[in-house]
Formats: structure tokens, C-alpha cells, sequence
């Protein structure tokens, strides 16, 4: 049995205006995994998010190495103990390896607003069945984000409103941008990400207002365990921050045994990793529109272009190799 593992490296220019916690992000910089064994290939992307990653760009390469270096000389792999990203991109590059990755991607996504009310609400317009948007807030004036959340939800009758703050916000300024969204139309905001700074907070907040939260940079806490808490409608699954595809199947089972929604979201992988993060969502979460509307803030796709998207489109072989290895 002949197996082969290579890594590459990838640098790919992003929109300019893309900010990661008020920091600029010009260019995503990751590694793809291939695993060969006889004629069968698996892919997994391992790219740390800038500002979000415990771990550092390089340190990931490195371990994937040594994470690589067992599968072939062992043919198993302990994914427990590595960096979350590490251990999902190789856990996806196995499962792919070994044909349990289902085909069929979910590639409805919830379109991200933009900052033009009109070029949204005509996007959104062409959208048949269930309308789900996502808006960041938290960047700017807190009642000034709510009055625009309140236009949005009136343009468009039917859209449920996904926001994420990213913990931006003190206890006051969360409750003034609630404050700001007349009573009506709070029933369409299908959840707030991470509202405060903490979590504490967070629930807090929703029980004063009625709006129902959802977790993300919550799960990657080390002492999170997901309760069923009031307020709580939905926890955000960013693989590549959590860890394997295993432990993402894990925390699914136990969201929707506590009844919690799941989505499953994007850390701004490249085309590669978000075409296999919407066969994920297909598999694992059927009924949910997944958080996938990323593939705009790039300026190129990466060897798998994501479907109907236009921008140019970068071979794997063109990028650089920076370790392989082989065994029989």
C-alpha cells in the first residue's frame, strides 16, 4: 500500500475593506493537506483565522508535519491533543481519504450585508424559500447599527436576521442597540452572536430583551460546556477554531439533543475548505443554512471554485509545496 502525504502552502489576496477585530486582513495565508493512498486522495485545509487562532500560521505547518509524519508511519492519528485548526484539516483530508465525506454540499448561505442596504435587500430579493441574512455590528455606534438592523427587517417582511457582535459590546451599549429594534420586529432576529463580553453577560442581555443569543467564540473556551441555558437558541461551529470533524460531530449531537440550533460557519477558508465546510453542513446539519457567505471577501479561489462565483481561480500545483513524504 502506497501512501503520500504533501503539504502546500497558499497566499490569497482579500477585499481590502476585510477587518478581523478592527484589524485589516489584506491576504489569507493557509496550508491544504493531500493524502494519497493507492488511488484514493483526501484534501483538508488547516488555516489559523488571524485574531481568532490560539495558534500562529507557521507553528500549524509545523505540527502538521509531525501529525502527518505518524499517519504514515502508523496509519492512526491522535487529534486530541494538537491545534484545533491542525486537527481539523487533517480529520477532513482522512475522512475524504476514506470515502465517508458525502458529495452533496449545502451552498445556500445566508448573504452577509455589505453596508448597502439596497444592494442587500435586492440580493436577498432573488433568494426563493426561507430568507436568512447575517449583519456584523458592534463596529459602530450601537443605536445607529440598531436602526439600520430595523430597516433591513422592515424592507424585506420575511427575512430572519442573524447579527453578530464578537463580544464588542458593554452590558449598556447591547441593551441600547436592542432598545433601538421596536418590539415588532425582535421576533425576527433569529439570534445575536456573543452580544457582551461575557458570556455571563450575554445571558443576561437576553433575558432583559427577549433576544435569543447564540454561542461561538464561547465553544472554543477552555472551561465551555453547552447547556441548555435561557436565551440560548444556537450555537456558531467554526471548525477550523473548534477542532476535528470528530468533536464537531460530537457538540451537533449534543445541541440538538438539548434542542439548540446549529450552523455550521467559516473561519475564511479558502474554496477548497469552504466547499467541504458546505458538504459538512449538508451532512451534519440538512435543515440549517449554514454560514458560508465568505467566498465574496476574496480576490481569488483556490483550485475548487465554490458554485456560481466568477472570481479567478488558483491550481493547487501552482502553490508551493513545503513538505512531502512517502511511504510503502
Amino acid at each position: 500500500m502506497m501512501k503520500h502525504a504533501v503539504i502546500y502552502r497558499y497566499q490569497l489576496p482579500i477585499d481590502s475593506g476585510v477587518l478581523l477585530r478592527h484589524i485589516p486582513l489584506v491576504e489569507r495565508v493557509g496550508f491544504i493537506v493531500k493524502l494519497s493512498c493507492d488511488d484514493k486522495i483526501g484534501l483538508g485545509e488547516i488555516a489559523p483565522l488571524p485574531e481568532f487562532s490560539r495558534e500562529s500560521v507557521d507553528d500549524a505547518g509545523l505540527q502538521a508535519q509531525q501529525v502527518l509524519t505518524q499517519w504514515l508511519n502508523e496509519d492512526t492519528v491522535d487529534l486530541e491533543t494538537v491545534y484545533p485548526s491542525v486537527a481539523f484539516g487533517v480529520s477532513m483530508a482522512l475522512t475524504e481519504l476514506k470515502g465517508q465525506l458525502p458529495q452533496e454540499g449545502n451552498y445556500v448561505v445566508a448573504p452577509l450585508y455589505c453596508g448597502d442596504l439596497t444592494l442587500s435587500v435586492q440580493k436577498l430579493m432573488g433568494i426563493s424559500g426561507q430568507k436568512v441574512a447575517k449583519m456584523k455590528v458592534g463596529f459602530h455606534e450601537a443605536i445607529r447599527e440598531g436602526a439600520v438592523a430595523s430597516m433591513f427587517l422592515e424592507a424585506i417582511p420575511d427575512l430572519m436576521l442573524r447579527l453578530d457582535a464578537n463580544r464588542q459590546w458593554t452590558p449598556v451599549k447591547a441593551v441600547q442597540f436592542a432598545k433601538s429594534i421596536p418590539s415588532s420586529l425582535r421576533e425576527r432576529i433569529a439570534f445575536l452572536e456573543e452580544p457582551c463580553q461575557t458570556p455571563e453577560d450575554s445571558l443576561v442581555f437576553s433575558r432583559e430583551t427577549g433576544i435569543g443569543i447564540a454561542w461561538d467564540e464561547t465553544l472554543s473556551d477552555d472551561e465551555f460546556e453547552l447547556e441548555q441555558k435561557q436565551g440560548v437558541k444556537a450555537i456558531v461551529i467554526k471548525p477550523t477554531l473548534l477542532g476535528s470533524l470528530e468533536k464537531v460531530q460530537e457538540l451537533i449531537s449534543q445541541a440538538y439533543g438539548l434542542g439548540i440550533e446549529v450552523v455550521i460557519s467559516s473561519s475564511l477558508e479558502s474554496s477548497i475548505g469552504l466547499n467541504q465546510l458546505a458538504r459538512v453542513a449538508h451532512w451534519l446539519t440538512s435543515s440549517t443554512t449554514p454560514g458560508l457567505a465568505t467566498i465574496d471577501l476574496f480576490k481569488m479561489q483556490l483550485d475548487k471554485p465554490w458554485p456560481n462565483c466568477s472570481l479567478p481561480v488558483m491550481l493547487l500545483s501552482n502553490c508551493r509545496i513545503t513538505w512531502q513524504q512517502s511511504t510503502q
